[in-house]
């Protein structure tokens, strides 16, 4: 059997590619999903440029290159399909510049286990608001920036699952068992 995410992938553009659909303008809504997903993923990058200034992991820091990359490739995706579709950019924070990590003070240095369990935050976050852009989008084809968006940040969240599991980061609930349930 294949890729199941890659098999639902392939139906969904068939699916669209084949609407033949006419490019109306973007609704209100639509256009607020854009705007606010580049504020929150340049934001995003801010906040792993700043864990690059503060880890000397190598895999932490591979993860948060890897990351930025992936942000970058959205923000630039995005604003071309804005300022074809004639949408203002937002204003964002400026590009954090290259410090060394042993530099910075304990008391404001954030540690590896802050660095990753922060990325997931943000990326739970971005996941909700493609997911949010996807399910108000009208037209296919901001459809399918979301629904590709999604995707990208499923994989990267595997990845990043991974490497907290391995090194004891991720953070878990107390168990639930219910009341007459069989003893573990």
């Amino acid at each position: 059997m294949g890729n199941p995410f890659e098999a639902a992938w392939n139906v969904l553009k068939t699916s669209m590619d084949n609407a033949n659909e006419t490019k109306g303008p973007l609704h209100v809504i639509e256009v607020g999903d854009c705007w606010k997903y580049i504020t929150l993923v340049e934001e995003f990058i801010r906040y792993e440029e700043s864990g690059l200034n503060t880890t000397t992991d190598d895999e932490v820091r591979e993860m948060l290159t890897d990351i930025i990359k992936l942000c970058e490739s959205h923000v630039k995706k995005l604003s071309k399909f804005m300022k074809e579709e004639g949408l203002p950019l937002p204003d964002v924070t400026s590009s954090k510049p290259n410090s060394e990590p042993n530099e910075i003070p304990l008391g404001v240095k954030l540690t590896d286990d802050e660095i990753t369990n922060g990325v997931a935050f943000k990326l739970v976050t971005s996941l909700q608001a493609c997911a949010k852009g996807q399910a108000d989008a009208i037209r296919n084809d901001i459809g399918m920036i979301w629904l590709e968006f999604y995707m990208d940040w499923v994989t990267i969240g595997a990845n990043l699952k991974t490497l907290m599991k391995k090194r004891g980061w991720l953070k878990v609930p107390p168990y639930y068992y219910p009341p007459g349930s069989p003893k573990k």
